[in-house]
C-alpha cells in the first residue's frame, strides 16, 4: 500500500497540495461565475439546485448544483483530472469512477451543515464511497471550511441504516477533536464516506466555492453515476411531495 494509502486508511481522509494548477483554477472559477448567470435554470423547482438561508438574514439563496458535469464540460474534465484519478488510484489500489458531482458556492453567510456522514444505506450504495472537495476558492475556518473526525470512519454507520439521511449526535464523535481540511485553490481534500463531519457558517466576506466529487472504486459496482441520480431524483421527489410540493422537474 503507499503511503497516501496508509494514512487515508488510518486517519479516513487525506489533503493533498497543488493537485490542480492556477491556470485550471482560473478556469474552474470562470465556470462557476458562468454556471451562477444561468438564470433559466436557477429556479427552487428545479431538483438540479440547493439553497441556504443566509444565517443572520433569513434570506433564501442560491447555494449549490447537483449534478454539475453536465452543464460544464470543464467542470467534467476537473473530474478526470490525472493527478487526482493517482491520489484514488493510490488509495483504492485500483481506478476510480465517479458516482456524483456537485458545485458548492456557500457565498458569504451562508450556513453550515450539521455533523453527519456522507454513505447512506440505499440498495447497491458502494462501500467504497469518497468525498474529493476541490477547492476553487480557500476553505478557511471563517468560510466555514469542513471539519472531519479522523479515525471514526472504521466505525462504519453511525446512523440506523434505514435509507434516510441522518444527523449525528455530539457524542457520536465525543472524544474526537476535528480536524478542519484548510485548502488553498487547487488543493484537494479525500475523506470517507464514513467519516463523520460537518461545517461552519461563512463568516468571511467572500464565496467559499468548492467541487464536492464523489468516487466508487471500479470493482465496487463500476460506473453508477447515471442510476445513482435516477434513484436520487425519484428520493428528492417523495421528500418534496411529502410537503405537498408537485411541480418539481430536473432540467
Amino acid at each position: 500500500m503507499s503511503p497516501e494509502g496508509a494514512r487515508y486508511q488510518a486517519e479516513g481522509y487525506l489533503c493533498v497540495r497543488a493537485v490542480f494548477g492556477a491556470e485550471e483554477v482560473e478556469a474552474l472559477a470562470a465556470e462557476a461565475d458562468r454556471l451562477s448567470g444561468l438564470s433559466q435554470l436557477i429556479h427552487n423547482n428545479n431538483l438540479r439546485c440547493r439553497w441556504a438561508d443566509h444565517v443572520d438574514t433569513g434570506e433564501c439563496r442560491f447555494d449549490c448544483f447537483d449534478p454539475v458535469i453536465d452543464l460544464s464540460p470543464r467542470i467534467a474534465e476537473a473530474t478526470r483530472q490525472p493527478a487526482l484519478l493517482a491520489v484514488l488510484a493510490a488509495i483504492y489500489g485500483e481506478p476510480a469512477r465517479l458516482f456524483k458531482d456537485k458545485l458548492i458556492y456557500k457565498p458569504p453567510g451562508a450556513p453550515g451543515y450539521d455533523l453527519h456522514q456522507d454513505w447512506l444505506a440505499w440498495e447497491g450504495f458502494p462501500h467504497s464511497f469518497v468525498t474529493v472537495i476541490v477547492a476553487i476558492d480557500a476553505a478557511t475556518c471563517d468560510a466555514g471550511a469542513t471539519e472531519v473526525y479522523p479515525g471514526l470512519h472504521t466505525q462504519g454507520n453511525l446512523s440506523p441504516a434505514d435509507g434516510e439521511f441522518h444527523r449525528l449526535k455530539p457524542e457520536d464523535v465525543a472524544g474526537v477533536e476535528a480536524v478542519p481540511l484548510l485548502l488553498a485553490p487547487g488543493d484537494i481534500a479525500v475523506f470517507s464516506g464514513h467519516l463523520p463531519h460537518r461545517s461552519s457558517a461563512n463568516r468571511s466576506h467572500h464565496s467559499r466555492r468548492l467541487l464536492y466529487l464523489s468516487y466508487n472504486a471500479e470493482s465496487d459496482g463500476g460506473d453508477q453515476r447515471d442510476m445513482h441520480y435516477q434513484q436520487f431524483q425519484a428520493w428528492l421527489r417523495s421528500k418534496y411531495a411529502q410537503h405537498g410540493r408537485h411541480g418539481v422537474y430536473f432540467e
